[in-house]
């Protein structure tokens, strides 16, 4: 079960990760295409790891799915930016929560044949978290409409897909080598959204806009980048899970994201205890009450639960 431990580190990380990316598009970054240009783009600084690891030239349809991996991922990215950017980001993620792990289950039975079928107490350990994940982000006052609806699901899809056909390359490829040409593939999309004039236009201007403080270059430069590697590492980590997990877990892999926001949910509440003007500026304010505190309880006792089942099992 080490894709367990790996796969739950990844996403205790991406929470920090959540957090920053949505300060930067509250402000700093403000076009979701450009975000994804530049988590795509240095996505390429993975072939720095390529002469010390097991790299090498596969076959070329092994190569097409890995670009093809990797775009997907960019491009559902762009999809989860620009939903986290036009809404409040507890529909969104509650949304792409809720809808990614059965979009992963899906593809998985559909690509198997039908083959791939997860035991009774693996399906209900992705209930349970499905659920738990879920409910841990949503509020009662933010109802999802349809249009957030749709764009979430569209950054699921995506992202499950990616997810599913990484898994494909892991099961052929080395991680390494397999990981690098699929971050080629993603940084193959980047360059697609450079064609784009709006990329163009944003891509060497930065923003100066006031919220705490005020935005400055040097530090939103250094803030991006600083995150960029926490999630870059973060990623690594994520795909390492799908590369050691069978084909059958990678859903499980998904719903486990309800890790992140039970570790997201600690953050967002200290921040609107200590600074409550900043978390509400930039959309995290954690509203505190009775009933919202019971939902989130009962949220991490299903999460909770849901993780023991694998552990235990």
């Amino acid at each position: 079960m080490l894709w367990l431990i790996v796969a739950i580190s990844a996403y205790l990380i991406l929470a920090i990760v959540q957090l920053v990316d949505k300060y930067l598009l509250a402000g700093p970054i403000p076009s979701p295409k450009v975000y994804s240009f530049y988590v795509g783009a240095l996505g390429i600084l993975i072939l720095i790891l390529a002469p010390f690891v097991n790299f090498y030239v596969p076959e070329i349809k092994q190569i097409i799915l890995s670009l093809v991996a990797g775009a997907i991922f960019i491009y559902a990215l762009f999809w989860f930016y620009k939903a986290l950017q036009k809404y409040e980001a507890s529909r969104v993620v509650s949304a792409v929560g809720g809808i990614l792990p059965i979009f992963t289950f899906g593809l998985v039975y559909v690509f198997s044949g039908g083959k791939e079928i997860l035991k009774p107490w693996e399906f209900l350990s992705l209930i349970l978290l499905i659920l738990g994940g879920v409910l841990i982000t949503y509020e009662k006052s933010k109802k999802i409409s349809l249009k957030s609806f749709q764009i979430s699901a569209i950054a699921a899809f995506f992202l499950a897909l990616s997810f599913v056909l990484s898994k494909y390359v892991y099961m052929v490829l080395p991680f390494w080598s397999g990981y690098i040409w699929i971050k080629i593939g993603g940084f193959l999309m980047a360059i697609g959204f450079l064609l784009t004039r709006e990329v163009r236009s944003k891509l060497f201007k930065v923003k100066i806009a006031r919220v705490v403080g005020g935005w400055r270059p040097k530090k939103t430069a250094g803030i991006f980048l600083s995150n960029q590697a926490a999630g870059a590492g973060a990623n690594i980590l994520q795909n390492w899970a799908i590369a050691l997990a069978p084909l059958i877990c990678v859903p499980l892999i998904n719903a486990l994201q309800g890790v992140q926001y039970v570790a997201l949910l600690i953050f967002v509440t200290l921040l609107s205890l200590t600074r409550p003007f900043w978390a509400k500026k930039v959309g995290l304010k954690e509203e505190i009450s009775k009933e919202v505190i019971f939902q989130k309880l009962f949220a991490i006792l299903l999460i909770g639960t849901g993780l023991a089942l694998l552990v235990l099992k």
